[in-house]
């Protein structure tokens, strides 16, 4: 996606909350999703339809990801944001360096597990992080979720340079070989990657070695996930790194608009699985109030009890 049609349509999804404070108008949600060819957009664009099918007219908004989709949350420019757990964490706490105010969200529920995903070529003799030394990387957009968490994985692996791309941007250069990898947030397999690697092999490279030391520095947002054999053409399973993806509200987000969010998450589930999803389905009453330290709006409780009592 062009920088231009990005601010096209987040423009004119931004538009959909101004037609909102219309006399008359219905009321709009606007959903801050992700970027063009990732799950954050698409799950978005699902729940868009589902919430308007039920007579919640909503859009999804492209974005760069967790950072942006929590300004949006927090400026009152979005209704709702898809956001990295462990991105959450550190916005309620104050501590991520490009969010440094604490910003008090709340939770409308957990939708599914992302996979960090470190990718380089296949002929390149890169194995580990560690192999990073003296590469320029792609931690991910700016704004994006990926980014905080590439900064994280990073710490110590002296890179030749960090460039921040968005999916599209950075798998261009990877094939072009103006960076040695990149990294992304999502489902797998991401449908951008997939093809990519149907014409180009790459490696996923495995994160378990990293998993202690990120638990031990931010706890247990993070877990070992296995990517399976076959994705991006991989031979044998690959051990990655996982983080919740929450949707996530201000405090002040008004209850009703809330309970049908969340009524959708439980009730519309089969709907709301991105076309090429694997291992991302965890729409279930156990997995969406399991929110960890981000705790859920009055709403949103208020829907899961009703539904489930």
């Amino acid at each position: 996606m062009t920088a231009t049609r990005r601010a096209v349509l987040r423009a004119a999804g931004i538009g959909v909350l101004a037609a909102a404070c219309s006399p008359g108008a219905p009321p709009r949600l606007a959903i801050a999703g992700g970027e063009d060819g990732g799950f954050y957009l698409e799950f978005a664009g699902l729940l868009a339809t589902q919430l308007s099918v039920h007579g919640r007219p909503a859009a999804a908004l492209p974005t760069g990801g967790s950072v942006e989709n929590i300004q949006l949350v927090r400026d009152g420019r979005a209704t709702v944001g898809l956001t990295l757990a462990d991105v959450v964490d550190g916005a309620r706490r104050g501590t991520l360096p490009v969010l440094p105010a604490p910003v008090p969200l709340l939770a409308v529920g957990r939708v599914y597990e992302n996979y960090m995903q470190l990718v380089v070529r296949a002929e390149d003799g890169i194995r580990s992080t560690q192999d990073l030394a003296g590469r320029v990387v792609s931690p991910g957009a700016v704004g994006s979720g990926a980014a905080v968490f590439g900064e994280r994985l990073l710490t110590g692996v002296p890179t030749a340079g960090i460039v921040h791309l968005p999916l599209r941007g950075a798998l261009d250069a990877l094939e072009h070989h103006r960076i040695d990898a990149l990294l992304w947030s999502g489902g797998v397999p991401t449908p951008a990657l997939a093809d990519f690697a149907a014409r180009r092999p790459v490696r996923l490279l495995p994160l378990d070695g990293e998993l202690a030391r990120l638990q031990g520095t931010f706890g247990e947002v993070y877990r070992g996930l296995a990517v399976p054999a076959g994705v991006y053409g991989a031979t044998g399973a690959v051990t990655t790194i996982g983080v919740a993806n929450l949707i996530t509200c201000a405090p002040d987000a008004p209850d009703d608009v809330v309970d049908a969010i969340a009524t959708t998450l439980a009730t519309a589930a089969a709907q709301l699985v991105p076309r090429p999803a694997l291992g991302t389905h965890y729409l279930d009453l156990g997995s969406l109030i399991g929110t960890g330290s981000v705790p859920l709006h009055p709403g949103a409780r208020a829907a899961y009890r009703r539904l489930h009592g």
